[in-house]
């Protein structure tokens, strides 16, 4: 049985400013998606294919903590410099993500890459916030950089596209992101008239950001951009590209706890986020520059 799609939602009027080098659109938890519907999804940010053009000053986002949660950006068009409080720092370029786990705390940093900020071109990119339970809040932040050429790629029959499998399994193909519950994220790319089809758990929440394009998704057509949300019923998913198409599957077993959150904080109760304000003023996440 397919799944059935609950609401198809369009990209939102305007987008914001997030520091000043992602210019995002919300879908998570915007659109009147509540946290807990889409859990352990809590956050999905689009930054949409825009040209910041060349500068000699580095956009993005200073210096900024993160508890309880993970962060998980996925680069199409752009390059990204990032650097963290427990040590970790590196590039993301198009086709690489970058897997943050938060955990107990960490202060964190990341900017438009030197030498693409001073050319300037096309910049695309999602970073999905995804939660973690209860008994994994407090694990040592640390870092997952996944290059291109390390995620598992599905060439499609009848060179319909490929998938690029970054977490969980695309028809028996594993993904190389390590999560402590289980998560599946596809990067599916589609040439015009190409399909795919696959299956995912029922009690799963899924969902779909089209990246670029349009297609039909279980019988529907979805515009570019657009975000599919679909039911908690059946297992069955299928696409046919309208066009040269880029998706994003997401599709993650509900963590079945209580969700706590104050901006970059995510616990399960207020003592606890109040207790992570404290750890954070008090230094406990580190120092960076």
């Amino acid at each position: 049985m397919k799944k059935s799609i609950e609401r198809i939602i369009a990209r939102p009027e305007r987008p914001g400013m997030v520091g000043d080098g992602f210019r995002v659109f919300n879908f998570i938890p915007g659109a009147n998606i509540v946290q807990r519907r889409i859990s352990p999804f809590l956050m999905l940010d689009f930054n949409a294919a825009y040209d910041f053009g060349p500068s000699d000053h580095v956009r993005g986002v200073d210096v900024h903590p993160h508890k309880g949660f993970e962060t998980v950006t996925i680069a199409y068009k752009g390059s990204v410099a990032h650097q963290d409080s427990a040590g970790n720092s590196g590039v993301i370029n198009p086709g690489d993500v970058q897997w943050m786990t938060a955990g107990a705390g960490v202060l964190h940093k990341e900017f438009h890459e030197e030498n693409f900020s001073k050319k300037g071109g096309p910049f695309e990119m999602v970073q999905l916030w995804v939660n973690l339970p209860k008994k994994d809040k407090s694990v040592s932040a640390h870092y997952q950089g996944i290059t291109k050429e390390e995620i598992a790629t599905v060439d499609l029959p009848d060179n319909a596209g490929i998938v690029n499998v970054i977490a969980g399994d695309f028809n028996g193909t594993k993904g190389a992101a390590k999560t402590f519950t289980p998560v599946n994220l596809f990067d599916i790319k589609l040439k015009e008239g190409g399909q795919t089809a696959f299956s995912l758990p029922e009690t799963f929440n899924t969902a779909i950001l089209v990246i670029n394009g349009s297609a039909v998704i279980n019988e529907e057509k979805v515009k570019e951009h657009s975000f599919v949300l679909f039911k908690n019923d059946g297992e069955g998913i299928s696409i046919k590209a309208l066009e040269n198409t880029v998706l994003l599957v997401m599709s993650g077993e509900p963590i079945d706890e209580p969700i706590a959150s104050y901006g970059p904080f995510v616990m399960n109760t207020q003592q606890e986020i109040l207790e992570a304000i404290n750890d954070f003023q008090n230094g406990k996440f580190g120092y960076l520059d």
